[in-house]
């Protein structure tokens, strides 16, 4: 009677089963996608009650919606479909879909997540391991990478940005080598690690051994449900200088004299490895002195950066002045009897006038200046004038190649040839 209580003991109970974790299921080799004939093995790792027990099924393996006549741990398969599997008491384990092919060229990629930070594999094959060349990968209709022969890809650190459709093309000799052929696209997801964090300031009752008087902030996140035994690092920033570097604290105090002042923080959540890094918003702390002097205080940098020489910033067009600009008259070496008018100074008028409206005032002080530019633009017409005609070459003056001709020298030529006189009829 003992050993059956004893084996009673060993069976859990309804409140234990519920917090079982579903089971794990793995596939060698770890591609989801095979050719027509091949074979590979599903196994399911999880909980497995004792053979022993009163009933000694351990394991239930579904096709789709069918329930498989096996109940091992580890089953062979060659059937396309999604396979699940189920131990005692615990609920279903995620699916992995399994396709089979009958194309020249299929690319394989995991059956597992792919997360954050982790390598990233696929291999593009050949029917029945046949080499493959002139190979390249694609990504989302881009081509990423090229090789000679078979070769897998491999991103050393998914990111987000990996995530997409991917197709694989190349030759294979078959006896002569074969024009390009293409694979189908294969979808890849790479899944977040853990959440953007979120820097908060804790309250009273949350801060605990902390003074009462203290600023505790927390760095908080979230890991994926299948990675939560991943260890974090947490660093914390005041603008931008760290205040504490990468440990395993997700707790910073603010030290006293800073909690008077209005500062801004951020923290930063990494993994152990630095392979990914993300950080959160930033968050204000309000201080508890005047909380307008506090906000004047800490943006009068910003505002000096902003608008240097105590002068705002406005991205408006500046006004364009409608007067004509004057023009500077250039004496002239030839006219040098020639001056420039004096412009008249205005006087100012009787003391019992009133002054000017202002559309007066600018109606008078433009006359005096286009007067002036009327003047002194006759003025400089006259000067071009002048040296104009003293450019030009005299009527009737000798050529100045020759020699110049002089009265003396005129009066001998004419003593030493005579001239003949005309004979009159």
């Amino acid at each position: 009677m003992w050993i059956i209580a004893a084996l009673l003991l060993l069976v859990p109970s309804r409140g234990q089963a519920a917090t079982l974790e579903k089971p794990i299921l793995s596939l060698h080799p770890p591609w989801t996608t095979i050719f027509k004939g091949e074979r590979v093995t599903l196994r399911c790792d999880g909980y497995h009650p004792l053979l022993l027990e009163l009933r000694p099924i351990s394991t239930l393996w579904y096709l789709g919606h069918a329930l498989l006549p096996s109940h091992k741990k580890s089953i062979e398969v060659q059937t396309p479909g999604v396979y699940r599997c189920q131990t005692r008491g615990a609920p279903v384990s995620d699916p992995i879909h399994l396709s089979v092919s009958n194309d020249w060229l299929i690319l394989q990629v995991p059956y597992a997540a792919v997360f954050e930070g982790e390598p990233l594999i696929m291999r593009c094959r050949g029917w029945y391991d046949k080499v493959v060349y002139k190979l390249h990968y694609y990504h989302d209709g881009q081509a990423v990478r090229y090789f000679h022969s078979s070769t897998n890809y491999t991103v050393l650190q998914a990111r987000a940005s990996d995530s997409g459709r991917y197709q694989c093309s190349g030759t294979m000799r078959i006896p002569v080598e074969s024009a390009p052929m293409f694979s189908a696209k294969v979808a890849v997801t790479v899944q977040e690690l853990f959440r953007a964090p979120v820097l908060r300031m804790l309250g009273a009752q949350e801060a605990r051994g902390a003074p009462h008087s203290a600023v505790v902030l927390r760095c908080e996140t979230r890991l994926h449900p299948q990675k939560r035994d991943t260890p974090l690092h947490f660093a914390f920033y005041k603008y931008s200088r760290p205040v504490r570097r990468f440990d395993w604290g997700a707790e910073y105090t603010v030290p006293e004299p800073e909690v008077e002042e209005l500062e801004s923080y951020w923290c930063e959540a990494s993994t152990v490895t630095r392979s990914v890094r993300k950080r959160s918003p930033w968050l204000q702390l309000p201080g508890r002195g005047n909380l307008d002097d506090a906000f004047t205080t800490a943006s009068a940098p910003q505002a000096a950066v902003l608008a240097p020489g105590d002068k705002p910033l406005s991205f408006r067009k500046p006004l364009v002045s409608r007067s004509v600009p004057p023009v500077t008259s250039v004496p002239n070496t030839t006219s040098a009897g020639l001056q420039p008018p004096v412009p008249r100074v205005p006087t100012s008028g009787p003391a019992a006038c009133a002054p000017p409206a202002p559309l007066e005032q600018s109606a008078g002080a433009q006359t005096p200046s286009v007067d002036l530019l009327l003047r002194e633009m006759q003025l400089l017409k006259r000067l071009l004038n002048r040296v104009v005609l003293e450019l030009k070459e005299p009527p009737g003056l000798p050529e100045l190649s020759g020699t110049p001709e002089t009265p003396s020298s005129h009066y001998a030529e004419n003593l030493a040839t005579p001239r003949p006189t005309p004979v009159g009829n």
